[in-house]
């Protein structure tokens, strides 16, 4: 099966309007695969998440801490809140904020029990992505770490685990939680923490003890485009995800790295998205999807409808079935293509620019890792 993970009681409340993470882009893209008949045929449903309990929550959050997300969504706010990420910007206080983020992040948890019992080869949890959450305190839009508490399920079952983060913020919560452990792997491609939060996630940051070798970070430079993208997964990520040869793939598809995108800086389409998730999802493996960044609502929508569609296996049918039809079936007028970009054009000055940025840090990693993973280094 594979398994859609939402529920309209995610479109009830939610963050703030004012606030940049837009929680309508999860129903807006099951309406969207829904209308384009991606949700059709036997081996595709949609699952309502479950909420997490508080127990459940503590085995990664601070008991403090979610005393502090309980009373904030009663309108209760202080100097102590404050100091763990809350009643900011980035992280505002809502009504009933505890109660929401635990049945977005329950969504899930709710796709690794599905892959755990043999229900689903592939779960997408649009409303997840959390991965800045940390256990004392909120960031970055994050309240509680659903991909740190799916990844544990994951792992406490004898899994081997292998986390991909695409989104264009580095996964430092995620990062952070298993720094020293080798039963999950971290692998992030993320604009360099030199031009944005958080301000981690560079070569170096590898792992500690059991886990050196283990967390694997590829900081991208301002202006990355689809090409070279791509060749950082094929000659960077993709060796060491095979090398690692995990049982499930948990992939965070953060779509603010598309060009665009007012918070971030790189210049993909989403036919990068596509080419990187046809490759993820030919190494045969279990694959747990979340959502993530993607602050242009539209442009999010269409590339996790595209992303849905790739990771099922379907995207040529519809592309071919859709094109032309995108702005009646994504009730927009700004691009009547179907799902896939347009191709992107950036100044070729800036393009040799950023190669050779991406040529030196793919050599840094290699020579941090390649060899540790027993890959020749002319591999890729």
């Amino acid at each position: 099966m594979k398994a859609f993970i939402f529920t309209d009681e995610l479109d009830e409340g939610g963050y703030p309007p004012a606030c940049p993470f837009d929680t309508r882009r999860a129903g807006l893209t099951y309406r969207t695969v829904d209308a384009m008949g991606l949700m059709h045929g036997g081996d595709r449903q949609l699952v309502p998440p479950r909420k997490l309990s508080r127990a459940e929550l503590e085995r990664f959050h601070d008991p403090g801490y979610l005393d502090a997300l309980h009373r904030g969504g009663l309108g209760e706010h202080d100097l102590e809140a404050l100091s763990m990420g809350l009643g900011t910007p980035d992280c505002p206080i809502f009504p009933n904020m505890l109660d929401y983020v635990s049945l977005a992040a329950g969504g899930s948890v709710t796709a690794a029990e599905l892959i755990l019992a043999g229900k689903a080869d592939l779960a997408f949890n649009p409303s997840g992505g959390f991965h800045h959450a940390h256990p004392t305190r909120a960031s970055g839009f994050c309240y509680v770490n659903d991909v740190v508490m799916a990844c544990e399920t994951l792992a406490g079952a004898g899994k081997r685990v292998l986390f991909l983060d695409v989104d264009a913020h580095h996964c430092d919560g995620v990062q952070d939680a298993f720094y020293d452990r080798k039963d999950v792997m971290t692998v992030s491609l993320h604009e360099s923490g030199r031009t944005l939060f958080p301000g981690t996630g560079f070569e170096e940051e590898i792992g500690h003890g059991e886990g050196r070798g283990y967390s694997v970070n590829f900081p991208l430079p301002v202006g990355t485009y689809d090409d070279a993208w791509v060749k950082v997964f094929e000659e960077g990520a993709l060796p060491i995800m095979r090398a690692f040869d995990p049982d499930v793939i948990v992939v965070e598809i953060g779509m603010d790295a598309l060009a665009g995108d007012p918070l971030a800086h790189l210049h993909l389409s989403n036919n990068a998205y596509a080419d990187v998730l046809e490759r993820v999802r030919g190494l045969g493996k279990p694959i747990l999807a979340t959502g993530g960044g993607g602050y242009h609502v539209d442009n999010t929508v269409r590339g996790w409808a595209l992303a849905w569609s790739v990771l099922c296996g379907d995207q040529e049918h519809h592309d071919a079935m859709s094109f032309g039809m995108g702005g009646v079936l994504l009730e927009t007028t700004e691009w009547t293509g179907g799902l896939r970009d347009r191709t992107l054009l950036s100044d070729a000055g800036r393009r040799s620019a950023v190669d050779i940025e991406i040529d030196g840090m793919l050599r840094r990693v290699r020579s941090l890792l390649f060899a540790r993973h027993g890959i020749d280094a002319g591999e890729g």
